[in-house]
């Protein structure tokens, strides 16, 4: 087993690779169904046990949320060849959530200030936070190592999830209505916004008409964004997303769902306009999730791309440009995870296409770029700590040996029981934690 000072010295050089030649349009390799991947260990590099990857770009810069030590509080991360801290707004947590499609050195995410909330809402960044700690939360864009907040629509939080190559950032952010959709603790109503390209601007996007809240997930290079709008809830998915949407032109359009009224959540959207996320099946009136990945087109419309074989529920969160799709396969009862790439039309566990005998099980993959590099959340069984990941494809048999079915020490990818810990940080992920007042955090006597 290589030690976890070689796997980070062979990341770094890496990194600087990719970042010396970054990858052009002219470059882009057409699809192909990749057999096998090297995996990198990117550590816990804030003193913490807990860290995730949650976006990847062209260039290879990898960003998401590292824990600090105690695991009481996440900063936002960027590797980079070494990780960088990229701080907070005032208060104690940040985080980089969801993909940032932005090859021109521009992030975006969310973090607390030091006021403390006057509503005292929970809001919508305590699912990506370990604690709910009162303070306000806003939206940011980082550039050239600064981070600026971004304004709402007058209401006290805001929330960013992504960002395209024109500088255009999408959210959601509350305004001064107080909504009687909400549960609380949340009070005011908030509402789909695109910020940029210049800092400062703003414009929101209205929801599915009928519907009085609504928040934006995602922004192709073409200005087409997705996202979901429903009541206020609790301003994390349930009700909230009831519509999964298309905004194009700035229109609102209703791109279906697998059957079901609550979770109906579009994650990313390339710019051949394929949207992926996740939607309920049928018989999830209570608001309790029973959602499977999902891949819309407009000339096909809405697909379930399943489950791996054993698991309930699953749930895309990336997409690149050659249409291959990364996410989360897991178990009843939210016990168990793994990462799963979905390419010409198979769901495949990542786990079965690492060296064998690695001690990370991959619990979820959040991004892939044009190179069909991957990030994403492992656990690691020599340590207990969750660590994020970087999958680079084996081009041409480089890796042929360390990766084959013969080789003794071949990975389990039925999947294991998650320690309790584990499995309470992912639903906070998923919007099921207990942090959130309201939410329905999944039982096994509940499937």
């Amino acid at each position: 087993m290589k030690s976890r000072i070689l796997i980070c010295t062979i990341a770094a050089s890496l990194f600087a690779t990719l970042t010396a030649h970054p990858l052009g349009a002219q470059d882009q390799q057409p699809k192909i169904n990749q057999t096998s991947y090297y995996v990198f260990d990117l550590g816990t590099p804030l003193g913490g046990t807990s860290s995730g990857a949650s976006s990847i770009n062209n260039l290879g810069w990898i960003a998401g949320g590292a824990n600090l030590s105690g695991n009481a509080a996440v900063h936002a991360e960027l590797w980079l060849g070494s990780p960088i801290d990229l701080g907070t707004l005032g208060g104690p947590n940040s985080n980089i959530a969801w993909p940032n499609k932005n090859n021109t050195g521009e992030l975006a995410g969310i973090a607390e200030t030091a006021d403390i909330d006057p509503l005292g809402e929970n809001w919508s960044c305590s699912a990506f936070f370990p604690t709910v700690t009162g303070h306000v939360c806003l939206g940011f864009a980082w550039e050239n190592g600064v981070m600026s907040a971004l304004p709402t629509l007058g209401g006290n939080n805001g929330y960013v999830a992504g960002v395209n190559n024109r500088g255009q950032v999408v959210g959601w952010a509350e305004n001064t209505t107080h909504d009687p959709t909400c549960v609380p603790p949340q009070v005011l109503q908030f509402e789909a916004v695109v910020w940029g390209p210049k800092l400062g601007e703003l414009r929101e996007l209205p929801p599915l008409a009928g519907d009085m809240d609504g928040a934006a997930t995602a922004i192709n290079d073409k200005g087409q964004a997705v996202g979901i709008s429903g009541t206020c809830d609790n301003a994390v998915g349930e009700f909230t997303a009831a519509h999964a949407l298309l905004w194009d032109n700035g229109k609102p359009i209703n791109i279906g769902s697998l059957g079901g009224v609550a979770w109906n959540t579009p994650t990313a959207i390339n710019n051949q306009g394929q949207v992926v996320g996740f939607s309920d099946l049928p018989g999830d009136e209570s608001g309790v999730p029973n959602y499977h990945a999902f891949l819309w087109t407009k000339a096909h419309g809405i697909q379930d791309l399943g489950t791996l074989p054993g698991d309930v529920y699953s749930a895309a969160f990336g997409i690149n440009e050659q249409g291959q799709i990364v996410g989360q396969s897991i178990s009843a009862g939210f016990a168990s995870s793994r990462a799963f790439i979905w390419q010409n039309g198979k769901m495949t566990d990542l786990n079965a296409l690492i060296p064998p005998g690695s001690p990370l099980s991959l619990l979820y993959a959040n991004d892939i770029n044009d190179r069909g590099e991957l990030a994403g959340q492992a656990y690691d069984s020599s340590t207990g700590d969750t660590p994020a990941f970087l999958a680079t494809p084996n081009h041409n048999g480089i890796a042929a040996d360390v990766v084959s079915s013969t080789s003794q020490g071949k990975n389990d990818t039925t999947g294991f029981a998650l320690p309790e810990n584990i499995r309470e940080q992912l639903l906070r992920r998923l919007g099921l934690g207990p942090l959130n007042s309201g939410m329905h955090s999944p039982t096994t006597e509940q499937q």
